[in-house]
């Protein structure tokens, strides 16, 4: 029998208890929506989110959310247009994965970078 204290108290669990702890790193990859946000913000810098919704089959809410978690993890900045927020990646921040500290963006997305400057937004799907 369970008495009023026992059930009163609030419960904590494991997984409670990691979601409280986790960073913005745990739970995507590369290959996970984020990294496909990433990648696209990379080859199309200055994209707003529903341009980047767009292109990712994704909705403009779910992708507002992925660019917050890459936001507070500095992967991506913001550029004010008026009252557009369009989004560039920033290519020194580090990858946040605690088996390769000390490596950043730069190797793995400089390249489409600096395709993305030869060819600005040839691979981009416009707003409009």
């Amino acid at each position: 029998m369970v008495t009023r204290e026992r059930a009163a108290a609030p419960k904590t669990t494991v997984k409670h208890r990691a979601r409280r702890g986790r960073t913005a790193s745990a739970g995507w990859s590369l290959l996970s929506p984020q990294g496909r946000v990433l990648f696209y913000i990379a080859l199309c810098p200055r994209s707003t989110v529903a341009e980047i919704a767009r292109a990712q089959g994704q909705t403009e809410r779910a992708v507002w959310g992925i660019i917050r978690m890459l936001r507070r993890a500095g992967m991506v900045s913001v550029l004010k247009d008026g009252r557009r927020h369009r989004y560039i990646v920033n290519l020194d921040a580090p990858l946040l994965h605690p088996t390769i500290r000390g490596v950043t963006l730069r190797p793995i997305l400089g390249e489409l970078a600096a395709r993305a400057e030869r060819e600005p937004r040839r691979h981009c799907i416009d707003g409009g």
